[in-house]
Parts: structure tokens; sequence; C-alpha cells
């Protein structure tokens, strides 16, 4: 039997739009040499700097929960599915804890959706509206399930309910079905069978801003540079993105990651990186690095508090 080696390439993308804050976080792992790897991106809501909060203490625990998971002497196959609900309801709770402690916090929620690559293997979580897109011979499709009202209208302007125009500017359209806010998750899309994937695969994980692009549009994009590195096709969707100059262009982010499957006699590994930043403007990245996370619980609150609520005392160590 043939053995084949997977590898990935992954790019990732934080760009303000017209905002005064950055509400989304992105971060991703893809370490050198490995078959194995994930993106974690949320895209907050809430008053104030809230939404920010709730993204950035969403990501980190995320993150830290599927690092520890999957680090070396820990083993997780056979277990993503858990790992990735466990973390989903880490996250939460982290979130509620937050929002409940913290005055200027309160109301504060944030999606999450996680891309987690096992081989050749794709395992996916998702909550909210954040969408998880397929690029495979020419063709996009979405994976995870909108978590909104959007869906609804949609089949609504089908039936002749509502026109095109009024179904697209809906003041119920982003509405939120589920969401992490701290009480139980009203939906969450985490099918118990991985997507298999294949040679030339190209994967779009993204908070909702990216769909001021039109779904042809992302569709082409992909297709005119599936043969390009992951970097030239997140620059190509952001290139897009500016061109439009919409006044009322919401945060975005996003992470493009590449699917290469080969012999294992042949010498190709792309180089992959932990985390791939381009096209930045203003705003906060949430770094993953995998050495500045931990996974202790003890004194968790504070700790919160105290990274993403400036000025709160913190006793944790």
């Amino acid at each position: 039997m043939t053995k084949i080696h997977v590898s990935y390439q992954a790019s990732a993308v934080l760009y303000l739009g017209q905002r005064v804050n950055q509400e989304d976080a992105i971060a991703t792992d893809f370490a050198i040499g490995d078959d194995m790897g994930f993106a974690v991106l949320s895209d907050g809501m809430g008053g104030h700097n809230a939404g920010e909060v709730a993204s950035r203490v969403v990501v980190t625990e995320v993150f830290s929960e599927l690092k520890f998971r999957s680090g070396r002497g820990n083993t997780i196959d056979g277990h993503v599915r858990d790992a990735l609900l466990h973390a989903a309801d880490v996250a939460n709770a982290c979130v509620g804890d937050v929002a409940n402690e913290a005055p200027e916090a309160r109301g504060m929620g944030a999606t999450l959706v996680v891309p987690f690559f096992n081989r050749d293997e794709l395992h996916w979580i998702s909550i909210g509206d954040s969408p998880l897109y397929l690029h495979r011979n020419g063709q996009l499709r979405q994976l995870n399930e909108d978590h909104s009202m959007g869906p609804h209208i949609d089949m609504m302007v089908r039936s002749g309910m509502l026109t095109e125009h009024n179904g697209r500017y809906h003041p119920d359209r982003n509405c939120l079905t589920s969401v992490l806010v701290g009480r139980p998750i009203a939906r969450v899309d985490c099918p118990e069978v991985p997507t298999h994937l294949m040679n030339g695969d190209i994967i779009l994980v993204a908070s909702d801003g990216v769909q001021s692009l039109p779904r042809q549009e992302i569709e082409k994009i992909l297709e005119r540079h599936c043969d390009d590195s992951s970097d030239r096709i997140a620059t190509a969707l952001l290139e897009a993105i500016e061109d439009r100059d919409d006044p009322e262009q919401d945060n975005v982010s996003y992470a493009v990651i590449k699917v290469f499957k080969s012999d294992v006699t042949q010498d190709f590994c792309p180089k992959r990186d932990v985390l791939d930043e381009i096209g930045t403007r203003t705003g906060m990245t949430v770094r993953a690095d995998p050495g500045s996370l931990r996974s202790h619980r003890s004194n968790k609150l504070q700790k919160s508090l105290a990274r993403f609520l400036p000025g709160t005392p913190s006793t944790a160590k």
C-alpha cells in the first residue's frame, strides 16, 4: 500500500475595515513537518470593547485547549470531535465568567469556527455565522451551517415573500441564532464524520466580513489563484475587499489553507507558518504563541479579566 504524505500551507489576514474597533480574532497552528493543524476564528459582539474582549477570550481558550490536546505526549486521534466540543464549552464558560464579573463586558458574545486538519481529514466545529468554505475543482461550497436569520430570509426571497433587495438588506439578516455568551449553546455544528480532503483543496475560514464579496467573486479569486501560494490567495482576497471601498465594511478575518497530498517517496513539503499575517491595518491580532498559552484552570477568571480588561487586579501567577 502506498503511503500518502499530507501537508498544508496556511496564511491568515486580520483587517479592520471601516470599523473603529477590531472585534475579530484569529490564530492558526500549522507546524512544519506535521500532518496536523488547525485554525481558530471568532467574531465578537457587544458594546464598547466587549466584542473585542469576547473574541480574544474565545480564540485564546480554544487554541490553548486544542494545543494541549494535540501536543507532544497527547494523542487526539479518534477524539477530535470530543476535543472540539470540549474546547467550545470551556470558551463559552470563560466568556460567561468574564461577562458576569466585568460590568463593561456584560452582553458580550462571539462566534466560533475551527477547522481541524488531521492527515487527510477535516473536522470542524462552528457556532454562529462565520463561514467555512471548501474550494475544489473550481467550485466553492460552504461546509458549515449558518446560525443566523440569513438562511430563513433567503428562503423567504426564494418563495416570493420578499424581494431580493429587501432580503439582502433585511435588518434581521445578521441576527444570530447561536453564539457563545456563557449560557447553554443553542446550536452546534460539529459533524461526526469528517470531510475527506483531496490534493489541491483550498479551505477558507472567515468572519462574515468577507461576505462583502459576492460568493461568485470569492470562487473566481480562488480558482484564478488555485496554483499560487496561500499567501498570494489571501492577498488577492484582501485586494478585492479593499477595491470595493465599501464605507460600511465590517472587520474581516480569514485563513486560507491549501492541502497537498503526495506519495511518501516524493521530497515535497511546502513551508508552513505558525501564523502568517498579511494585510493587517490596525486592530489587534491574537498571536497564538504555543509557549505563552497554558491549559491551567486555576484562577482562570482572574487571569481572563486581567488579560482582556486592563486595570483588573490579578493574583494569578
